[in-house]
């Protein structure tokens, strides 16, 4: 599960269909009996359709003031079957959930049910160690110190090993005095529902949160029930094999509260209308999310479920809340501005352009008022069949390159060919690739009580752990992973972790494989990444004499054609 979006999220709420006046107590779309009508604004359509040539696979909902601009899907569900996205496409919305988690809060608070400032072990007595003093309120604004998580998402995990899990979480700090994103603390408020409504915290999120005011339900869960109803995009992973289907058993604590939600984009933008209209919870709830919660910094805030920023970010308020899972393949984002009620929706199940991606992308030529950008199609240039093969450097490490079409995917193995072809992207510096490194190495040797733990569940799935060695740093998906190889019994197992700044496991994935860059003619003998919104790594590949080379901000590697 992924993080809040970006700033560049509020350009849309400035630009979107500034025309569009027309307000509803209630998202308007043209619906028959079998559901909402696609429909577009035909400039906003033929761009979102080019975009959709360059690897965008997904849906988009953009509503003003209730009235719905676009409602468009875009791409295939199902490579296999032929099966295009369209309107009704149900898609996981990842860590998008915790807005629902929260709402769902405040709605028992206003019932008198829960106080914001209710110690959570008040809450839940079975509830031990330092988190039972942790208030609920800190919860919601992940100020509670928590670090790590109950476990991984797809793992069975019961409601008393939840609890347990979470007790035995160590506090990167005392509760109140920081920040810190945690999925744990929002699994924790998931249990606080169940306890204090009297019913399960999945049929009462359900029954009370997830309904609509025209009495439809916004969805449900990804893996078990109740289950969102409707057509499945399936989720297309960076090596290209599928995602998870929704198939877990369960049981699902180690990930509800925090992630597991599915929807439409359609019913996501309007549920997102209803809560910030009043029509979901009370006004004092509305304002307890819209309004600054824990600063953030950079005119930002955290508020329970939401990250808000005020209008020195870029011109007006707004708030969105972004999220994902690397296991099933989706990624989803919403933003509110409230100036205008607008809303944007947005999901995609494949990795070539994210929904993400897309807003940060698009985003400033709607600030503008000028037409969205398009990407541009790779220049023609020499097949890359000659390419194929496998190139060896001095340092030790290689790239594996194969071919498909006009495309070439090249696997990095080895700390020097991953340096060379994932440089730092963006705000992120190589120090800060080393320091991830060093927190790596510390939870896999064990040098931290979570680092323990994860060293134990690794040995129960692989046997006993002889070595650990870093195997390259990459960003990927908005987040610094780093790779391992672990020695275990049964020979060497490549995965990669993304931590926190306090060591807190964020992601995970292992086994997997090595990581992956796909590359497009740039002319001549040259490629650069396939990589339309220019959120990748900054390189361009060149093949001449069986020779690899490797150019980038730190200067170029060598490798040579294997035999």
């Amino acid at each position: 599960m992924t993080r809040f979006l970006a700033a560049v999220t509020a350009v849309v709420m400035v630009g979107v269909l500034a025309a569009c006046t027309r307000d509803h107590d209630v998202p308007d779309a043209e619906t028959t009996a079998g559901g909402p009508v696609a429909q577009c604004d035909s400039r906003l359509d033929q761009a979102f359709t080019a975009w959709a040539r360059a690897g965008f696979s997904g849906s988009i909902a953009i509503s003003t003031g209730g009235r719905f601009d676009c409602l468009a899907a875009y791409g295939s569900a199902d490579d296999a079957t032929n099966t295009p996205n369209t309107v009704d496409t149900v898609f996981d919305i990842g860590s998008v959930t915790k807005a629902f988690t929260a709402a769902t809060i405040l709605d028992l608070v206003e019932e008198g049910k829960v106080a914001l400032d209710d110690p959570v072990g008040r809450l839940l007595p079975e509830l031990t160690g330092a988190v039972a003093g942790v208030t609920v309120r800190q919860l919601l604004l992940h100020t509670s110190g928590l670090n790590g998580t109950p476990g991984s998402d797809h793992e069975p995990l019961d409601r008393d090993a939840a609890l347990a899990a979470i007790a035995d979480l160590d506090l990167a700090f005392p509760s109140g005095t920081g920040h810190l994103y945690a999925n744990a603390g929002y699994t924790l408020l998931a249990l606080v529902i169940e306890k204090v409504s009297g019913a399960s915290y999945r049929e009462y999120t359900t029954s009370r949160i997830l309904r609509l005011p025209d009495g439809r339900v916004a969805g449900g869960f990804w893996d078990g029930t109740p289950a969102a109803p409707g057509p499945r995009a399936v989720g297309y992973l960076d090596g290209g094999t599928t995602g998870g289907s929704g198939d877990f058993a369960g049981p699902h604590w180690a990930m509800d509260g925090s992630g597991g939600l599915a929807m439409t984009t359609y019913d996501l933008a309007a549920w997102t209308h209803a809560l910030f209209t009043g029509q979901l919870v009370a006004p004092e709830s509305v304002e307890a999310v819209s309004a600054p919660g824990h600063d953030l910094g950079d005119g930002r805030s955290e508020t329970p479920g939401w990250v808000a920023s005020d209008a020195s970010v870029l011109g007006v308020p707004f708030l969105a809340t972004a999220g994902g899972d690397g296991q099933i393949g989706h990624n989803a984002v919403v933003a509110w501005g409230p100036e205008r009620r607008r809303v944007v929706a947005m999901a995609s199940n494949k990795p070539g352009v994210s929904a993400e991606d897309l807003l940060a992308t698009v985003g400033p030529a709607l600030l503008a008022g000028e037409p969205l950008p398009t990407p541009s199609p790779p220049p023609a240039g020499a097949g890359p069949a000659a390419t194929v093969g496998k190139y060896r450097l001095d340092g030790g490490g290689s790239y594996d390159v194969t071919a498909a079409g006009n495309q070439i995917t090249v696997a990095a193995t080895g700390v020097d060919a991953v340096t060379a072809l994932f440089p730092p992207a963006g705000r992120v510096s190589r120090d800060e690739f080393r320091a991830h490194d060093e927190r790596v190495l510390a939870l896999l040797d064990g040098r931290t009580r979570e680092g323990r733990r994860e060293r134990g569940s690794l040995e129960e799935d692989l046997g006993p752990i002889r070595g650990v060695t870093l195997a390259g740093t990459v960003f990927q998906d908005g987040e610094v992973r780093t790779y391992v190889t672990l020695v275990a019994d049964s020979g060497p197992i490549t995965g990669w972790y993304a931590v926190n700044a306090e060591g807190g496991v964020e992601a995970a994935e292992v086994p997997t494989g090595h990581p992956t860059l796909k590359l497009v003619p740039a002319g001549g003998d040259r490629y650069r990444p396939d990589d339309p919104t220019g959120t990748g790594p900054n390189v361009t590949v060149e093949f001449r004499d069986g020779r690899m080379t490797v150019s980038g901000p730190a200067g170029t590697t060598v490798a040579d054609l294997a035999g």
